[in-house]
């Protein structure tokens, strides 16, 4: 296979666990990598669980990196942002290439926050594999729960890294238990810890059965292999039966030699852990201290002997637009081309840079690529590989490769590139809807143009930040994922486009629906001299218990309303949606069903239907008992004991509901869930009430009807009554 592998000045290191050579990149020639050497993998944790500290050992050891930056330093070479660097937090996904015993991996390494859980998801939709890092005191967290079900979802094979061994508190066999218990996985530990906390002293592999000791003074980039040390003798032994018992049943020839008593080759284990990894049967553990450099080379060894390379994986399926029809497209070069923009960035040196994920064929730089969403042809006009925030030129990319581009001005999030004669539209990714919005003003009329610039802008890279105008008061508003998602992006607004902006309150993204079913008739008709408008409709709208968003179903028969016509009447019907009859706010979770109409054989227009769709809308919502709905947090807290009772109480009062309540070595972990509008300035009081010594963390769950008290309240000041 052809690529494109850079390799210029190489050197040899000559240190054990170090990579033999290392790249330095200034040009391109064929690469001289086949797929089966290449990984593409993301790295993804809840806050603080030490991913990003991991990616950095991770780019020193293969000799990417000469130094390793530090979070706590905001030094962190992944995290490039200045927000990023002054709040010690991964914010935007970032990618880089790396090399490991001859094989070429592409990482992504991904925001741990839930408000930025977009870049986790759309990075998750081209990743061939993943390493899910836990924190070994914290073990399973809210966030680690969240990415799981993303990973879950495109069925990724992944491994574990229990980081943090080195932290008092920390239990290897406590954060297995809680994968098991939390994220229903079959968690299948291939490492022991030796210690824990100021005691950890390296990691007993379970496959070949030795007890490695990483060098200090060498930041760990030197190690030694010794045999098992007497009092783990034991506990590894049983645990390398429990492996091996476990592997046996996704491996006929590893049970086979079990039941016959018969002896065990290495390369036997790994080739069934392989096979249950990739089949999504098992997930490998393994564990370490990143921040004191342990256990990070066995990680990346477990990256290339577990996780899958492009040819591991099924063809990528998509709809031929032309046809309707399913089409499967393999990894190979020799493919028609498929690839998908995954992430659009606004850079302040080359402009719009939008990152793909090559499935199949090749692609050039001022090759035309044919954008198969909006049906039109862009052109590439320069290809890059990206490390963080620095890129070098490229001349060509093939098939499992990931490159930004530029010159793709109207390439979105989700978009498919393909061959212009063999088109394909692979399955958009989807992204949660926004909870909390803004109202923004610029300061001066010169900021006004400079404002709409920058909203768009950011909006064009980040899917789950919405901009819209508010007619009523000609604000601006901006909505996004929480309060942490809005401030960072207006820090950006005013720092890299300069905009001078007033900025009011957080506001909460309430949403309306109906209780009961109701019908409705809409008619318009104009007539003006000339020719005329006419459109009539008849709907049944009902209440979705499933909670499914919008259904539209055609109930219309014969010549009633001609085909032509339905698509204006859901098109107006969905744009009535998005002022309900209550308080303004968009109505979701209905069902509507087009029932009988009318038509004019002259004056009838898709305009006409639009507009009559959209009025039996609104005096369906009316006659369905609308009702406000208010978005529910996820929200954990982790207290010490003796201020429980006391945080209890607070969440109580905000109309929260206690789900759980779990011990843990020094506090207590408290699961909760609670309408976002009680939990404004929540961080503050916590502080407050803990003296400092609580944390919180906090995700949309869902959307639930608003008591009728409050209810009133809100509409009544929205009025202003």
């Amino acid at each position: 296979m052809k690529g494109s592998f850079l390799k210029v000045a190489s050197t040899k290191s000559g240190i054990k666990g170090r990579p033999s050579t290392s790249f330095s990149f200034s040009f391109f020639m064929p690469r001289e990598f086949s797929l089966e050497r290449i990984r593409n993998i993301g790295l993804m944790a809840h806050i603080d669980a030490g991913k990003t500290t991991t990616t950095e050992r991770i780019l020193f050891y293969t000799g990417k990196t000469h130094r390793m930056g530090e979070v706590d330093d905001g030094a962190a070479v992944m995290d490039w942002m200045d927000q990023e660097r002054e709040r010690g937090i991964t914010i935007t996904s970032a990618a880089t290439t790396c090399f490991w015993n001859d094989y070429w991996i592409n990482i992504i390494d991904t925001p741990g926050h839930v408000d930025f859980t977009a870049e986790v998801e759309r990075s998750l939709r081209i990743l061939d594999g993943a390493i899910v890092v836990f924190c070994g005191v914290g073990g399973v967290e809210p966030q680690s729960e969240t990415v799981w079900r993303q990973a879950d979802s495109y069925h990724v094979p992944r491994l574990a890294f229990v980081n943090k061994m080195d932290r008092v508190g920390a239990d290897f066999d406590n954060t297995v238990k809680m994968m098991k218990e939390r994220l229903g996985t079959n968690p299948l530990p291939i490492q022991l810890p030796v210690g824990s906390g100021e005691t950890f002293a390296g990691v007993i592999d379970l496959i070949n059965m030795t007890f490695r000791v990483y060098h200090e003074e060498s930041l760990g980039a030197t190690y030694d292999d010794h045999p098992i040390p007497k009092p783990f003798r034991e506990a590894a032994k049983k645990k390398r039966e429990e492996l091996l018992e476990t592997l046996s049943h996704y491996d006929d020839l590893l049970l086979e030699k079990i039941v016959h008593e018969k002896p065990i080759e290495e390369i036997e284990i790994k080739n069934a852990l392989r096979k249950a990894t990739l089949e999504v049967k098992v997930v490998p553990v393994l564990c370490g201290a990143a921040f004191k450099n342990k256990g990070v080379q066995k990680l990346l060894d477990a990256v290339i002997d577990f996780l899958p390379s492009p040819l591991d994986l099924p063809g990528v399926k998509g709809i031929n637009p032309n046809t309707g029809k399913e089409e499967t497209r393999e990894v190979s070069d020799t493919q028609p081309l498929t690839a998908l923009a995954f992430k659009v960035v606004s850079d302040p040196y080359v402009g719009r840079l939008t990152y793909i994920r090559v499935y199949s064929g090749s692609l050039k730089t001022g090759q035309a690529v044919w954008n198969s969403r909006i049906q039109r042809k862009e052109r590439i006009q320069r290809l890059l590989l990206m490390h963080a925030n620095k890129r070098e030129d490229i001349t060509e990319v093939y098939a499992g490769d990931i490159v930004a581009c530029i010159g793709l001005k109207q390439t979105f999030t989700g978009d498919t590139l393909c061959d212009t004669q063999k088109p394909i539209v692979l399955e958009m990714m989807r992204f949660p809807v926004p909870v909390i919005f803004i109202a923004i003003e610029p300061r001066t009329k010169a900021d006004q143009d400079k404002l709409w610039e920058s909203l768009t802008k950011l909006s064009e890279e980040d899917p789950t930040f919405k901009v819209s105008l508010n007619e009523e008061t000609g604000q601006t508003i901006i909505s996004g994922m929480g309060e942490l998602h809005l401030e960072v992006l207006v820090e950006r607004m005013l720092r890299e486009f300069g905009v001078q902006a007033n900025v009011g309150k957080p506001q909460v993204a309430y949403k309306e629906t109906i209780s009961v079913p109701a019908e409705s008739e809409g008619k318009f008709i104009r007539q003006s001299g000339g020719r005329g408008q006419y459109g009539h409709v008849k709907i049944r709208v009902e209440p979705l218990s499933s909670k499914g968003g919008f259904v539209f179903e055609n109930k219309v028969e014969g010549r009633v309303i001609p085909k032509e016509f339905i698509p204006a009447i859901r098109e107006g019907i969905k744009e009535a949606m998005v002022n309900g009859v209550l308080a303004g706010y968009p109505l979701i979770d209905i069902k509507v069903t087009l029932l009988d109409g009318s038509f004019h054989e002259v004056d009838s227009t898709d305009l006409a239907f639009k507009i009559a769709g959209s009025m039996a809308l609104q005096d369906a919502a009316k006659k369905g008992i609308p009702k406000l709905l208010e978005p529910i947090m996820k929200v954990e807290v982790i207290v010490p004991g003796e201020y429980t009772g006391d945080v209890i109480g607070d969440i109580t009062s905000r109309r929260g509901k206690i789900l759980s309540m779990l011990p843990r070595t020094d506090a207590h972990v408290i699961d909760a869930l609670v309408p976002l509008s009680e939990m404004f300035g929540y961080a503050t009081d916590l502080r407050s009430l803990s003296q400092g010594r609580a944390i919180h963390t906090m995700e949309f769950s869902h959307y639930e009807e608003i008591p009728e008290v409050i209810s009133d309240k809100i509409i009544a000041k929205l009025k202003g009554f």
